[in-house]
């Protein structure tokens, strides 16, 4: 039986609409477009294993774009976007089928002095090339680097290498503008700078398809990948929090404890589980100082690479080891692990986080991110969970909250369980205007009432 979607009557019109431009209704193309990483949760990949969508269409240019919104906007059809499908939270899975939108070819870079301007569906790694290609590079990206577009970080992402220097995406100045256009019977483009910004910002795309974007660039610098080796996952943290400082120039600084090593074959004689890890990328001319630092905390440097190096050896880039990479390496031979997200309270609570550690034991392998967030450092952390039940998951999840921790939900699928906790108004206000009819990604926002998009179709109609 067919979910719940749009009416057939309303594909068939949509697609002559389309005409013209790529689209495909291969089930197996479908089902495969229909997900991203969100395998990494048992939970969503049984809640989302029967979501796919009716078609598949991928735009060349922006003229293309703005007719499948159009079209999806007067035939009440259901959009949803796709770019690299690297994220976790079943962004780009349709809950309601429809039409998928993949962003790919709609990846223009224009460098300037300074910035950016970037089409959404843009890889990062291209943005950073073509960066560097002017002695500047992006001030952050996930460790899915290769893979994820800048649209879709924008849209669900948070931070990542680099945010130990910048900061996270939403603090002012990272993303200087987002242009997005409206799903409307005549699509509009619409300009966001500043705190406006935030209305589209992780978000999921349930509120308008960004199109484009500013992004502030920064001077190139020569990284170097880094293993810093200690006797004890405290010794790393306390390296981590010293290495805490503007004047060393950092790009990564992550702690990953020795459980790990089993996972991380491509390092052996680098890291392995006789002692705890520093993954970090470190400009090289502050080496001396990350080295001496290493040392006065009691550990010793196993690794220090440029980037050619580290492709000549065969290795991962530092930026592989750290964030939810972590995940990766770990499911890639052992299926039965999760996740899980958290942020700890600014400044970071070194006993509190050791509690935990201890507390959970076997279940839980460790690792942290250091960065800076709203002005401050913080620290973050994605650990893999040991997977028994959704009702474990849920007692792990308040365990961690009654000590004062934050927990982004990584087994849902709507924007506020998963980690705002409340409604962001603003984001609602923002899709009255660019979605009215609630067409995009529906049923990923809880603040979304059906009755909005009653009034808009009503007004639209009258």
């Amino acid at each position: 039986m067919r979910a719940e979607g749009a009416p057939t009557n309303a594909l068939d019109r949509l697609r002559q609409d389309l005409a013209g431009i790529e689209a495909h209704d291969d089930p197996a193309l479908l089902r495969s477009k229909s997900v991203d990483f969100h395998w990494y949760s048992p939970i969503l990949s049984e809640m989302l294993r029967d979501k796919t969508a009716d078609l598949l269409v991928v735009p060349r240019d922006i003229g293309e774009l703005r007719r499948i919104a159009a079209a999806c906007a007067r035939h009440r059809v259901p959009l949803t976007l796709r770019g690299g499908g690297t994220g976790n939270y079943g962004q780009c899975t349709p809950l309601e089928r429809g039409v998928i939108v993949e962003t790919l070819a709609l990846n223009n870079v224009q460098v300037h002095d300074g910035f950016a301007t970037v089409q959404t569906g843009c890889i990062i790694a291209a943005l950073e090339d073509a960066a560097r290609a002017s002695g500047q590079e992006i001030l952050m990206f996930p460790s899915t680097l290769s893979d994820a577009t800048i649209g879709g970080f924008v849209a669900g992402g948070f931070g990542g290498v680099g945010s130990i220097r910048h900061g996270i995406l939403k603090d002012p100045g990272n993303i200087l503008r987002v242009q997005v256009l409206t799903l409307e019977h005549a699509p509009r483009l619409i300009e966001l700078i500043g705190s406006d910004i935030q209305k589209v910002h992780h978000a999921y795309g349930t509120n308008g398809i960004i199109t484009e974007m500013d992004v502030r660039l920064a001077p190139a610098e020569d990284w170097r990948h880094m293993i810093a080796l200690f006797d004890s996952y405290e010794a790393a943290l306390r390296f981590g929090m010293a290495a805490c400082r503007p004047d060393l120039p950092l790009r990564l600084l992550s702690t990953v404890e020795r459980r790990f090593a089993p996972y991380y074959t491509q390092y052996q004689g680098r890291f392995d589980v006789t002692h705890d890890a520093v993954f970090a990328l470190c400009a090289a001319q502050g080496l001396p100082d990350f080295e001496a630092l290493v040392q006065r905390c009691g550990g010793r440097v196993s690794m220090a690479m440029t980037d050619a190096e580290v492709r000549a050896a065969g290795l991962l880039p530092a930026y592989e080891c750290a964030y939810n990479h972590t995940t990766l390496m770990a499911l890639k031979m052992d299926r039965s692990w999760t996740y899980i997200q958290l942020s700890y309270p600014q400044p970071f609570d070194l006993p509190l986080a050791l509690t935990l550690i201890d507390e959970f034991g076997a279940e839980i392998l460790w690792h942290h991110e250091f960065s800076m967030a709203g002005g401050g450092y913080g620290v973050f952390a994605i650990p893999l969970v040991s997977y028994f039940d959704a009702e474990r998951m849920e007692e792990i999840r308040l365990a961690i909250e009654a000590r004062g921790i934050t927990v982004f939900d990584a087994h849902v699928v709507t924007i506020e369980d998963g980690g705002m906790k409340t409604i962001d108004d603003s984001q609602i206000d923002f899709k009255k205007v660019a979605d009215p009819h609630g067409l995009m990604n529906p049923g990923k926002t809880r603040g979304w009432r059906p009755e909005y998009a009653t009034a808009a179709n009503n007004r639209a109609t009258g």
